[in-house]
């Protein structure tokens, strides 16, 4: 039974299918646990170019898409869930997407409306009527929507119950629990000179999960100094953060 379902709007619905119909979420859409469907936009245009785009009211440099196109398409994947799904429109100027991001969407909802961009954007007019909440992955601009629709439904989708083999394979991960990962090490104990740290040969799996947890602190500390200072740290976690300070 299909427990998510993400529809894309997009003018290039061959990127969305090559880029998330393999590997892990190829198989869970294959088993019936998620559905990613792309939608062509220009397939709901009025006019035989099946031109989707036009100059902007006012002037500027390039052309923006049109609302009629993308509201029919948008209309249309609404009529076939009998309701209107949460609409998100990847944007560089909407709230940064982050893995907190991620876990509301997959707990909130069960099917989501993501519309990609192109050229200059599109008509305000649409975002006004259909779209719930814009996202963006960060201060930067792509040349459209589906680099930036792709990563997000991966993010989402692989935190359906099903999609990946348990819920340690994301809990443990950067950024779901507020640090970073701690270093991963497999075959073989030497590589080029550089071991395995001793403790994880060591069968203790107390003194595993200390030192993994010390780790995320150090990393996090190191590289994201801004996630450790919202960190709700535990005593264990100081009593580590100052073992890492003496031994610097």
């Amino acid at each position: 039974m299909v427990t998510m379902q993400i529809d894309i709007l997009t003018l290039f619905p061959d990127t969305i299918r090559a880029g998330l119909g393999e590997s892990i979420l190829g198989r869970a859409q294959k088993n019936d646990i998620i559905r990613i469907e792309p939608h062509q936009i220009r397939d709901y245009t009025l006019n035989r170019q099946k031109q989707v785009d036009d100059a902007p009211y006012g002037g500027g440099q390039g052309m923006i898409m049109q609302a009629q196109p993308l509201y029919d398409c948008w209309r249309d994947v609404c009529r076939q869930a009998g309701e209107r799904v949460h609409t998100i429109y990847m944007s560089p100027a909407g709230k940064p997407f982050t893995q907190a991001e991620a876990n509301r969407l997959q707990r909130d909802y069960s099917r989501l409306i993501l519309v990609c961009g192109h050229y200059e954007g599109v008509d305000e007019r649409f975002i006004e009527a259909c779209v719930d909440e814009e996202l963006s992955l960060g201060d930067f601009v792509l040349t459209g929507g589906e680099l930036a629709a792709m990563a997000i439904a991966d993010a989402v989708c692989r935190l359906v119950p099903g999609v990946l083999s348990d819920v340690s394979c994301f809990q443990d991960e950067s950024h779901y629990s507020g640090l970073l990962e701690y270093p991963q090490y497999s075959r073989p104990l030497v590589w080029e000179g550089r071991g395995v740290p001793e403790v994880l040969v060591s069968g203790n799996h107390g003194k595993i999960a200390r030192w993994r947890r010390k780790e995320a602190l150090r990393r996090t500390r190191d590289r994201r100094p801004d996630m450790l200072e919202r960190f709700p740290l535990t005593g264990e976690d100081r009593e580590l953060l100052r073992e890492l300070e003496d031994e610097e």
